[in-house]
């Protein structure tokens, strides 16, 4: 039996939308015939922990201690602090904005030696390292300098041009600079890589990369919506799922939300919302129409969404960094099997898959009126009972999961 360690940072009991590729890789990837062993950390302090969601029973899952900064949000840590309070709390965070090429980096002192001893116990056919974060790239470098054992990288987003970055301080150009050397490391040595959409393997194509490059999107899981119902309320529900960090920008779906004088509309943000768009709600006397849901398991993520009336995403253009991507949300939104308002670049590739499956409708996300447009076109559709989505075979066929995974179970036996 083909034999694969998957090395990940993020892994249950850590919550989140970063874990599901992960997760499902090693979910699925024994079904198909492939022994799977997982490295990941003992507990790297993550920003959100889900205890509800479990490791796969399949798997062989190795625990390593996690050496390294513990999760933070520190734009959150720094809203509303100015003087010495402010400057304090900069200082507190200087440590881990100096490690390169990200604050994870340290866990490799512990991961390497991990993975270098599993590798060769076990007999590992093909190394897979799934990042963010990037430094964890190294450790698949480690095993295939060392035992020669094939490597394959998987990019979850890109390592060169981050659509969610929003500084361009000195500092962020550092690790810039580090981070690309990680991609150099990924594409000469590599013997593949798999990233989760096009424009990262253009991005890795242009570093004339030694190993092939596969294109393996996330994927919709519509089994994890069994048993979850929708039922229609007496208020429009519009609910947006994950945190906001980067460029994603509430503000001009607010401000649509706010002069389309719907009264009847309540737009639910789920898993945390900034402190200054908080504060922009009220500003726009919206508190009666806007529900904040901090962090909550997984499963009660998706029980929301499948009891929405609607699916808002947001996504934001980033200097046109943004138009290649396309966010695992939008497979668990189409999984959810309620209609997406898509607040992102309309002619980049997360709106294109919408509109060509029929999940939705697309504006662009600074555009207030058009997210106006789009928003009462929904209400009216939901006044009417005309508000459903009904995917075709071959819709849910294009974004299955478990195709997805197929794909690189042929990968992980082609290199073997």
């Amino acid at each position: 039996m083909t034999k694969v360690l998957l090395v990940t940072l993020y892994f249950p009991p850590a919550g989140g939308g970063g874990v599901q590729r992960p997760l499902k890789f090693a979910t699925h990837l024994p079904s198909l015939g492939i022994e799977t062993h997982v490295l990941a950390p003992d507990n790297p302090r993550w920003v959100h922990m889900d205890p509800e969601l479990l490791p796969p029973t399949q798997a062989w899952v190795h625990r390593v201690r996690y050496l390294g900064p513990r999760g933070r949000l520190p734009s959150e840590e720094l809203h509303g602090k100015t003087g010495l309070e402010r400057a304090v709390t900069q200082a507190r965070l200087l440590p881990r904005r100096l490690i390169v090429p990200d604050e994870a980096a340290t866990w490799n002192l512990t991961a390497i030696p991990a993975a270098l001893r599993i590798a060769r116990t076990e007999n590992i056919d093909v190394v897979i390292t799934t990042s963010p974060p990037g430094s964890v790239h190294l450790v698949g470098a480690a095993v295939r300098r060392a035992h020669g054992t094939r490597w394959i990288a998987d990019l979850r987003d890109s390592l060169l041009a981050h659509q969610d970055r929003r500084a361009d301080t000195a500092v962020v150009r550092v690790k810039a600079k580090t981070v690309r050397a990680v991609g150099q490391v990924v594409a000469r040595h590599a013997d593949a890589i798999v990233t989760a959409f096009d424009s990262i393997g253009e991005e890795m194509r242009a570093l004339s990369p030694a190993g092939r490059i596969v294109t393996i999107p996330n994927g919709s899981d519509f089994d994890d919506f069994d048993g979850m119902e929708y039922a229609r309320g007496e208020r429009f529900r519009i609910t947006h799922t994950g945190a906001f960090f980067g460029q994603r920008d509430p503000k001009p779906f607010l401000r649509a939300v706010a002069e389309s004088r719907l009264e009847d509309v309540v737009v639910r943000f789920v898993g945390g919302f900034r402190s200054a768009d908080a504060e922009f709600v009220e500003s726009l006397g919206l508190t009666d129409r806007v529900e904040v849901i901090p962090f909550v398991p997984r499963r009660r993520s998706l029980e929301l969404q499948r009891d929405s009336d609607a699916l808002l995403l947001i996504a934001a253009d980033a200097g046109g960094r943004g138009a290649g991507v396309v966010p695992g949300k939008v497979f668990e939104y189409v999984a959810a099997e309620r209609p997406i308002l898509a607040a992102v670049p309309p002619d980049g590739a997360a709106g294109r898959l919408i509109e060509e499956i029929g999940a939705g409708i697309v504006a662009p996300s600074d555009d207030v009126d058009a997210l106006r447009v789009a928003l009462v076109e929904l209400h009216e559709r939901w006044k009417r009972g005309e508000l459903r989505v009904e995917l075709g075979a071959d819709a849910r066929q294009r974004v299955d999961r478990r195709v997805r995974v197929a794909e690189l179970a042929a990968l992980v036996r082609e290199l073997a």
